[in-house]
């Protein structure tokens, strides 16, 4: 196994971090409440890396997440992730919820579909639920049935699901970060 790295840096939806080893992402740690809580989390996921200074390609993934999560429409598609733990199926789900452009969603049936059984909808969500690097591997992008939210494991739940669906512009037909602003106050956005 190669040396493994991780970093914490700040955006626009708080403190994230970021693992690597020299194949690519190993982890992505949404929020947790502080850049302390984000470390803690992500040093237990990933015990066996060292804080460090990330290196240029590392901090162009870093650029490129910080670019989405401010409002900016990117594909990290070329973002290199290192799935040499991740299960044979989940790399086959991951590879079609990567295709999936930003501002644009699919079902978990959808995934299931295209891996050729309907019938796999459930351990499509279960996959999306052990994905080792959100937003990179957007699992955000994938819905239950009918456009709803469906579940997300990573801190905040749903609302950071939303949060992430919204500023990327998808409308998965539930509520938006602005819900909560008087109604004068939403048509000045």
């Amino acid at each position: 196994m190669s040396q493994r790295h991780f970093t914490v840096f700040e955006t626009p939806i708080g403190p994230c971090g970021i693992a690597w080893s020299e194949a690519g992402l190993v982890a992505v740690q949404l929020p947790e409440g502080d850049a302390d809580g984000t470390r803690a989390r992500l040093m237990k996921r990933v015990p066996d890396a060292a804080e460090a200074v990330p290196p240029p390609v590392i901090a162009q993934a870093i650029a490129a997440i910080l670019a989405l999560l401010a409002g900016e429409r990117r594909d990290l598609r070329d973002i290199a992730i290192d799935d040499s733990a991740i299960p044979a199926f989940n790399r086959r789900v991951y590879a079609i919820a990567r295709a999936i452009p930003p501002g644009e969603t699919m079902t978990y049936g959808a995934i299931a579909e295209r891996l050729g059984d309907k019938l796999l909808a459930r351990a499509v969500g279960q996959a999306m639920g052990e994905n080792p690097t959100p937003i990179v591997m957007p699992c955000h992008r994938v819905l239950a049935a009918s456009g709803k939210t469906g579940g997300f494991s990573a801190p905040g739940g749903v609302d950071t699901k939303l949060k992430l669906l919204t500023i990327e512009g998808a409308q998965p037909g539930g509520p938006t970060l602005f819900d909560d602003l008087p109604l004068a106050a939403r048509g000045r956005r």
